[in-house]
């Protein structure tokens, strides 16, 4: 396949790095800054999946330099979204397909109306990973999982081929026939995970220390549950007891990449994850006290990013 990494970060420079390690060819569309390093330093994996060092990077700067294209793997962050916009029109102009893999839901109808609903393909990744002060990634967790599927029937092909790719790859790669609940499925746990370590400073080990502390995952679980289910997607009790045990059986010194960017001093994605939580859920007048608890708990700490 011919695929474009718009987004560059640890999470798209990861998966782009093991297509092309799978054979694939793979360009990384990004800006100045990130072009800058990657050129000076290269693309490495530091993984306990395998180590790679990319033998060629492609890069380039704008979509001009791309003739054409099968897939745009999105894996920007929520608040870069909208200037993502005038880079993908073009490339789905030439036939490509866009597979966003941003947290939360309101990414999707945004991409639907500006490029068409056909172009966007359902996808979410679970992998904890992020880059060193070389640019590098450091894959810290040990799954590397991409799910995606069809929200169009027009889709289906392009899915099929990305499963092969995907299962040529040194990733875990998955067609799902029910991607909008598993979208939401990742939803509630990310907001759950990411909130509580964001917001206490704290990997997941040293929260579960405090069981008055970690039983607001719980709480944050359940009221996403309620979210999803108010707009039709049959999240249910079980599902919410799996993501709990899922944050039990965490290894005591994993942390959410939000988490990560607070330490390194990044902007958060607050806004598009709880913040996007809590405008979903003020459409149906519903109630998410935790979710509004810890949204501003992490909301003052956006103005001491650099």
């Amino acid at each position: 396949m011919k695929i474009v990494v718009l987004g560059a970060g640890a999470l798209g420079a990861y998966y782009g790095a093991r297509w092309q390690e799978a054979g694939h060819d793979v360009i990384y569309l990004v800006r100045e800054r990130r072009a800058e390093q990657l050129r000076k330093n290269g693309l490495h994996l530091h993984s306990e999946k395998g180590n790679y060092k990319v033998p060629n990077v492609q890069i380039v700067e704008s979509p001009e330099q791309i003739e054409n294209a099968d897939l745009v793997f999105l894996s920007v962050k929520g608040y870069h979204l909208h200037g993502t916009i005038s880079w993908l029109k073009p490339l789905v102009q030439r036939g490509a397909k866009v597979l966003p893999v941003l947290n939360g839901m309101e990414h999707l109808p945004i991409l639907q109306e500006e490029l068409g609903e056909e172009a966007v393909i359902g996808g979410l990744a679970y992998i904890i990973a992020t880059l060193d002060e070389n640019g590098h990634v450091v894959h810290t967790s040990p799954f590397h999982d991409l799910v995606f599927g069809p929200l169009h029937t027009s889709q289906q092909p392009i899915c099929e081929e990305l499963g092969i790719a995907c299962n040529q790859a040194n990733m875990g790669g998955k067609q799902s026939p029910n991607i909008l609940e598993d979208i939401w499925n990742k939803y509630m746990f990310i907001t759950a995970f990411s909130g509580i370590t964001t917001a206490t400073n704290l990997p997941i080990g040293d929260i579960r220390k405090s069981p008055q502390t970690f039983i607001i995952t719980k709480r944050i679980l359940e009221e996403m549950r309620k979210l999803a289910n108010v707009h039709n997607i049959q999240i249910t009790e079980e599902h919410v007891e799996v993501a709990f045990e899922r944050l039990k059986g965490l290894d005591d010194e994993m942390t959410s990449s939000m988490h990560q960017d607070r330490r390194k001093g990044l902007p958060l994605e607050v806004e598009h994850l709880h913040g996007g939580a809590l405008r979903l859920g003020d459409e149906h007048n519903l109630d998410m006290p935790y979710t509004q608890t810890i949204h501003a708990m992490i909301k003052p700490y956006e103005a001491f990013q650099k």
